[in-house]
């Protein structure tokens, strides 16, 4: 035996079985406390939908309105919302042990820009060869990075090891 299909959003006209409803009109105006039958005639009588707005209340909250223009409103408001709203992404930087002063400030200007856009950065300091035996010149550049980068960044991952690279995670204050 399959389970009814469950509705989706406000229940409306028929399906609000409670007895008791607080009916609101379409004008917005508060009608008071009656019976679901009644507020339901009101709402065929204005040509309209009796949608219940508030179901968890003492008694629920139901108003007529236009429900296609309801559900309208209600998918441009969600709408509205994502477009707000901004994906934080993991840029990656990459380092060596033994870069020059000007390369540095190229990449501290890119790391800047990140932060500036809301973005994570992952700094990846990567060995090659001898470099290896020598981990903490590395360990030193990350500190300078995290000493850089202090008033606009909060390290989110320390300094560590993994293989042949070390990385570092910052995220914008």
């Amino acid at each position: 035996m399959q389970a009814p299909p469950v509705k989706e959003g406000p229940r409306m006209n028929q399906d609000i079985r409670v007895p008791r409803v607080l009916l609101i009109d379409q004008h917005g105006e508060k009608q008071g406390v009656m019976p679901t039958s009644a507020a339901i005639e009101a709402a065929e009588e204005a040509g309209l939908d009796l949608v219940e707005i508030v179901p968890n209340a003492d008694p629920p909250v139901c108003k007529i309105l236009d429900y296609g223009k309801f559900k309208f409103q209600e998918q441009k408001k969600k709408n509205e919302a994502r477009k707000k709203q901004k994906v934080v992404e993991l840029k990656e930087i990459k380092l060596r042990p033994n870069i020059d002063d000007h390369d540095y400030d190229v990449k501290a200007r890119s790391m800047h820009r990140f932060f500036e856009e809301g973005d994570k950065v992952k700094i990846t300091l990567r060995f090659r060869g001898r470099e290896l035996a020598h981990p903490e010149l590395g360990m030193k550049l990350l500190q300078k990075v995290k000493a850089d980068f202090e008033p606009v960044a909060k390290v989110e991952y320390e300094p560590r090891m993994e293989g042949r690279q070390m990385i570092m995670i910052l995220a914008p204050r």
